[in-house]
């Protein structure tokens, strides 16, 4: 029970990665580590949040659009993967029907909360600034203890049913998602290739490449290189604005003389 609570804290803390401004506490990377760290394997935990971060990649709240809850998706595939003493591909398997499941969940208390907005309307035309705040927390403090209950619940009294289920699960079945899960770094690596390479930066693609497979540059040492890269590309120690200065005050000394 211990740890089903302490589980459920971890998938409540990832809810402040968006009311507290975009943090990023909510991403499987952040939270799988301490789910593994709650179980005593901090080191499947740190290899299955990479993993799942990779295979969230693209849910990100954009517009209109409500992604799949990662939150609790990748809390509980976490904690059921490390529990059964399972893998990256159970993981995997379990995050997004998980992460669906708990989305439907969300909507549903959308429609409560869509009533409380109307006090918050209310509240803000009579300028009571106190409903405002107060109708904005309690909608956090339904979402905080909505994700807490779901993930409590389900990892104190699903183990079993969901062991069962797994091991049900056919070989060839968890054998495809292990595959799957090895395609993973590079299907997120191809995926931020495609929304920021273009012409202007194609050549620093291959110059990093070139430095790690020809010159066995470690990662850090291309890292750094690169940050050198942009500190001089963008200007940001304004290092052409200090040039453009000295040479006007050249321009100006020459002709007062």
């Amino acid at each position: 029970m211990v740890q089903a609570c302490l589980i459920g804290l971890i998938a409540s803390l990832g809810v402040f990665g968006d009311q507290l401004g975009s943090l990023y506490i909510n991403r499987p990377i952040i939270l799988a580590p301490l789910v593994g760290l709650v179980l005593g394997n901090l080191h499947q935990g740190l290899i299955i949040g990479a993993s799942l971060e990779l295979f969230f990649m693209g849910a990100v709240s954009i517009g209109a659009y409500v992604p799949p809850d990662t939150i609790v998706g990748g809390v509980l595939a976490t904690a059921f993967a490390i529990s059964m003493g399972k893998g990256i591909e159970t993981a995997v398997t379990l995050a997004m029907p998980i992460a669906l499941v708990s989305q439907a969940i969300g909507n549903f208390c959308n429609v409560f909360n869509s009533v409380i907005l109307r006090f918050t309307d209310r509240y803000a035309m009579e300028g009571k600034y106190g409903g405002v705040v107060a109708t904005h927390w309690l909608i956090g403090m339904i979402t905080i203890v909505r994700r807490f209950l779901l993930v409590f619940f389900a990892f104190y009294l699903g183990s079993e049913a969901v062991g069962s289920m797994i091991n049900a699960i056919p070989a060839y079945v968890t054998d495809g998602m292990a595959a799957a899960a090895g395609l993973l770094p590079a299907l997120g690596f191809a995926m931020l290739m495609r929304m920021t390479v273009n012409r202007q930066n194609v050549p620093y693609y291959f110059l990093g490449f070139a430095l790690a497979a020809y010159m066995s540059v470690p990662v850090l040492g291309v890292a750094i290189l690169g940050v050198i890269l942009i500190v001089v590309k963008f200007d940001f120690m304004n290092l052409k604005g200090a040039a453009a200065g000295e040479a006007g005050m050249e321009v100006s000394d020459d002709d007062d003389f």
